[in-house]
């Protein structure tokens, strides 16, 4: 479940946002699960072509956390752009209530938003180690990782 790239979902709704990027962090609990289930130990080599499992997962891994980092700093950038705008309006009309019941809203989200990058830094992590300890023996991943 990856977001088309340009099809970003609108960040107006973090609970939405939030909601997407748990459902496609599934993804990594089901790559967790494959590689946890059929990349053979040490005694079953030879019943799965271990390589080009990890080779596969790798690519699916890469995918889903490019496409969940995409669609968390580009919400953040949003959100950044809604927080500049609210604060430079709040500096014309300081007595307004509602503007600043708005900007701290959208500060929420934005802090919301910046703590899923972190959600997702453990999610990933979690993922690596596990494909690190299954696959590095079947598998050396290119060096941009």
């Amino acid at each position: 479940l990856t977001a088309p790239a340009g099809a970003f979902p609108s960040c107006l709704g973090f609970f939405l946002i939030q909601e997407l990027l748990r459902v496609m962090r599934t993804i990594d609990d089901r790559i967790v699960h494959e590689l946890n289930t059929t990349i053979p130990t040490a005694s079953f080599v030879g019943k799965v072509d271990a390589g080009q499992t990890c080779k596969e997962l790798y690519q699916s891994l890469m995918e889903a956390h490019t496409s969940r980092e995409r669609i968390i700093k580009s919400c953040i950038a949003q959100t950044s752009s809604v927080v500049k705008t609210l604060r430079e309006e709040r500096e014309k009309a300081q007595d307004d209530i509602a503007l600043l019941k708005q900007l701290r809203k959208e500060q929420t989200k934005l802090k919301l938003m910046q703590s899923e990058l972190n959600v997702e830094e453990v999610v990933n992590d979690r993922s690596w180690k596990v494909f690190n300890e299954r696959c590095r023996i079947h598998y050396k991943p290119p060096k941009s990782q």
